[in-house]
């Protein structure tokens, strides 16, 4: 672009407007300041080659070169950190993030505690501010984790509990209860 006007500042700076309305701001550090002609985009690119935007809706784009990650913050207070890995974090306003990583698992963390991990194939973990823990996986079973137990349950309506003194018990549909203690012998079987 043609320079219309060109100033040198005593500290170093240098400034120049170009015809279709842009400013360039030169640092002695090497650090470069362009405000767009709209005077409300601005490109700082910094001597160490982060590069910090901000556009005229007020997102803020802040690029860390050295670790490759893109932050922007959005004027609705949302922030998306983009990492050279493919890693995506979302922390939104209200304090929920959701964090996608690079094989698309994706784990929300709500204010409240919770934790909400859904993986590519479909089995979806919730963990609540206890520690215990819900695992409902792609075949329709789902799984119970408790301090006191482990508990899966089947479609088919079958339930298996382990105890955390080894204890088994096994309910199954039809009504029958098995029940084996920590070596597996059974101790109970109420077979119909």
């Amino acid at each position: 672009e043609e320079i219309q006007r060109e100033t040198a500042y005593p500290d170093g700076k240098v400034e120049k407007v170009l015809k279709n309305g842009c400013h360039l701001i030169f640092f002695p550090n090497g650090t470069c300041k362009k405000v767009g002609s709209d005077g409300k985009t601005v490109t700082i690119t910094f001597f160490n080659g982060d590069v910090k935007q901000i556009m005229p809706d007020q997102t803020v784009i802040y690029y860390y070169a050295d670790a490759k990650t893109t932050h922007t913050t959005y004027s609705d207070g949302l922030e998306v950190l983009q990492f050279s890995n493919g890693q995506i974090e979302k922390h939104y306003p209200d304090g929920k993030k959701e964090i996608t990583f690079p094989d698309q698992t994706i784990k929300n963390l709500f204010t409240d505690g919770q934790e909400e991990s859904i993986f590519p194939d479909g089995t979806i973990v919730r963990v609540q501010r206890d520690g215990s823990k819900t695992i409902e996986f792609n075949n329709g079973q789902r799984e119970l984790h408790t301090s006191q137990f482990k508990r899966r349950e089947y479609p088919d309506g079958t339930v298996k509990t382990v105890y955390m003194n080894g204890q088994q018990e096994t309910k199954y549909v039809s009504g029958r209860v098995r029940v084996k203690d920590k070596d597996g012998n059974i101790i109970m079987d109420t077979k119909l």
